[in-house]
């Protein structure tokens, strides 16, 4: 089946080049999440979920230390910020680096990483010194307006699962993005058989196992 081209809205795209667009789009959270909810919660999540899905996972595991890939406009640090020590988020895209650098230039513990994080991810798992909850966007390429390497969640997730200093809890969001997305689970239980791998609402949850009954 052909896909038509995605063709964003000229009324949209013009909004995206105003210094208050990232605010503006904060503001539409709660109303987006009571119209999912008046839908019946349909397959596409609102971002309240997310956030709120980071911090009990963060909570459930104890983990200070957020990074997250896609940083777009800055909704999840917005919205999370407080709740963690130290946060980092990987934007490839260089003016929405440069954009949520300028945004969040008063918080000295969150650090923004211009760079593609299928580099990025796996030199920061060597630099971190405590185990920390991932936060990867499956999909995050598109907002880029690039279609990326397909393997790059893949290797991102490599990268994290194979770091034997610390046993990190791994969340991707889009999960009805990844290709192969049954293999993939299969793979991680077998070669991982100490973590747990679930999906709901949307997004895949990789946990140690012996915790996993807590989420």
């Amino acid at each position: 089946m052909s896909h038509k081209p995605f063709r964003p809205s000229p009324i949209r795209s013009l909004l995206k080049q105003l210094p208050i667009y990232a605010e503006l789009k904060q503001l539409g959270h709660y109303p987006d999440y009571w119209w999912w909810k008046l839908r019946g919660e349909p397959r596409r999540i609102p971002h309240i979920v997310k956030q709120r899905t980071v911090l009990k996972y963060a909570q459930t595991f104890g983990l200070s230390t957020l990074v997250e890939t896609g940083t777009y406009y800055g909704e999840m640090i917005a919205a999370v910020a407080r709740h963690f020590r130290r946060m980092y988020s990987i934007e490839v895209d260089p003016e929405l680096a440069r954009r949520a650098r300028e945004r969040f230039r008063k918080l000295p513990h969150v650090t923004i990483i211009g760079a593609d994080s299928q580099t990025a991810v796996p030199q920061l798992t060597k630099e971190l010194k405590q185990p920390c909850l991932w936060w990867l966007d499956a999909g995050y390429y598109g907002w880029a307006g690039a279609t990326g390497n397909a393997s790059r969640l893949g290797e991102e997730m490599k990268a994290v699962l194979e770091d034997q200093q610390h046993e990190h809890v791994i969340l991707v969001d889009d999960a009805d993005g990844v290709e192969g997305l049954t293999e993939l689970i299969a793979s991680i239980e077998a070669n991982h058989p100490n973590r747990q791998v679930a999906v709901a609402h949307n997004i895949i949850r990789i946990a140690p196992r012996s915790l996993s009954s807590r989420t």
